[in-house]
């Protein structure tokens, strides 16, 4: 990977208002275009694997935020997170240079649609993202819970270009060997990256892949069906809405914090 990491430790500050301030741990460049990083954790903070929070700087000495899924899983230490480089972008121009030591405002109040108690029971979850939307599901896919739900977890990644494709090791290599989820991510997680403009083992857009029946070839599992899929959605605005359409014709219903149903979408991003 065209990698640079860094990292130490650092004094924390005080929480004000709505937000903790976080003391940046690790910063990791994926690509000129994405880039993560991990931050302290105040004691304090709950939130539910899948969830996301309001996070951001102090600009001109006001809280400059956007919504950003937690990478990390609920019951970490640490939090991370995953983020595109946007040159012009009011917040991402300046999260771009961040630096190990320096501050970040996290929201105090976790949220979102992602959660598995919107979703109706089944028996294999699928987590479709594109881009940093695979964010939320870096975190579902290190939740205990969601292997005791499902006997099949199935996680796919599109990005344009194989650069692209991040946590490709964490999820092939260092997860299946985990001391503690490893035997339950050997036995029911699948990891599925395919790219759209390069040439690669897996090409072309999730939605496709869906209805040419290439992914369910691929895997050697039945077509998508409501009786036993449930889904989670979490990418570009095109995305999320051709699959809806694609689900919806399916006879998929979307499930809500008052109604589970068959899939879920997190909306938080789309309007950026």
């Amino acid at each position: 990977m065209n990698a640079q990491v860094q990292q130490a430790d650092a004094p924390k500050r005080a929480p004000t208002g709505n937000y903790n301030h976080e003391t940046v741990l690790t910063v990791h460049h994926w690509t000129d275009t994405l880039f993560s990083f991990t931050t302290t954790r105040d004691p304090s903070l709950r939130f539910v694997s899948g969830q996301f929070a309001m996070i951001g700087l102090e600009v001109d000495s006001r809280p400059l935020v956007r919504a950003y899924s937690m990478v990390s899983p609920s019951w970490a230490d640490t939090l991370e997170f995953f983020s595109i480089k946007v040159q012009n972008g009011p917040l991402t121009s300046r999260l771009q240079h961040l630096k190990v030591g320096d501050t970040v405002l996290v929201g105090r109040k976790p949220t979102g649609t992602l959660l598995l108690d919107n979703l109706l029971p089944g028996k294999t979850l699928y987590l479709l993202s594109t881009g940093t939307g695979l964010a939320p599901f870096l975190s579902v896919v290190r939740d205990p819970e969601t292997y005791e739900r499902y006997d099949r977890v199935v996680l796919t990644h599109t990005c344009r270009n194989v650069a692209e494709l991040a946590y490709e090791d964490m999820l092939t290599l260092q997860l299946p060997a985990d001391d503690f989820l490893g035997e339950a991510v050997r036995a029911k997680l699948v990891y599925y990256p395919t790219v759209t403009r390069e040439p690669f083992r897996n090409q072309g857009r999730i939605t496709d892949l869906i209805r040419s029946g290439k992914l369910a070839a691929d895997l050697g599992l039945p077509q998508i069906d409501r009786e036993n899929d449930r889904v989670m959605l979490c990418g570009s605005p095109e995305m999320l809405t051709e699959t809806k359409a694609l689900l919806e014709g399916l006879g998929f219903k979307e499930g809500n914090m008052s109604e589970p149903g068959h899939f879920v979408i997190e909306k938080a991003f789309v309007e950026k």
